[in-house]
């Protein structure tokens, strides 16, 4: 009843964080303007995300745009926007193997070592799903410290961390914990297998013994009242 318990919630933070990495994915906040130096202009605030940069003004207004060339785009970002489908499609992968190996759930009838293999199943390919999610994030976010520091970049081309990185990095954590905690709970592969009811004896390479030879009753054996 306890590994079912933390089955479930291990699967739902995992769920949860698979849903933050798609928004972390969606969102343009991957990196915003930086307002220092003689950069004072907080009217308008510039984000950059890995399919488009927008403009937000303090009035409401944003502007998004697309990026025209995918190609032309620096490798941090390509890499981000492979890594982010990528992990999407192993949180989908992911909750799916996931429930088919839980306790709660009828898939696989009571082999319990079918399940233990679903199971653990699950909880790597999560932790597979935060490691794509971990990478370009921290990838994305050396390049702006980078760039940051370096005095050969222009003072109004630096950038800050978004809202975004700060998300994926939770989101990151949240699926590689849940991943963990849901392959620990999974039963024990027992060699044996686990069998329900009594085991059956085969008798197919039996071979069927001779039947014993008809004894005649002797009447010498049987008690005079018989005769009565």
């Amino acid at each position: 009843m306890v590994n079912t318990g933390m089955q479930l919630i291990s699967f739902t933070c995992a769920v949860t964080g698979w849903i933050m990495a798609i928004a972390v994915t969606a969102l343009p906040q991957w990196k915003v303007s930086a307002f220092i130096g003689s950069n004072i202009l907080t009217s308008e605030i510039k984000w950059e995300g890995i399919w488009m940069n927008c403009i937000y003004q303090t009035t409401g207004h944003m502007q998004c745009k697309t990026y025209d060339s995918m190609l032309a785009l620096p490798p941090d970002i390509q890499a981000a926007r492979a890594l982010m489908c990528v992990a999407i499609f192993l949180g989908w992968l992911s909750c799916t193997v996931s429930c088919c190996g839980m306790k709660c759930t009828t898939c696989a009838g009571d082999d319990r070592r079918a399940k233990a293999g679903i199971a653990l199943s699950g909880g790597v390919l999560f932790i597979l799903t935060g490691l794509c999610v971990l990478v370009p994030v921290s990838w994305t976010a050396n390049t702006v410290v980078q760039d940051f520091y370096n005095p050969n970049v222009p003072t109004m081309h630096k950038r800050e961390l978004g809202q975004a990185i700060y998300l994926g990095w939770a989101s990151a954590v949240i699926l590689m914990i849940s991943g963990a905690v849901l392959s620990s709970t999974c039963p024990h592969m027992e060699r044996g297998g686990y069998h329900r009811g009594y085991m059956g004896r085969s008798f197919a390479n039996t071979r069927p013994s001779a039947p014993e030879p008809h004894k005649p009753i002797s009447t010498a054996t049987l008690p005079l009242k018989e005769y009565v």
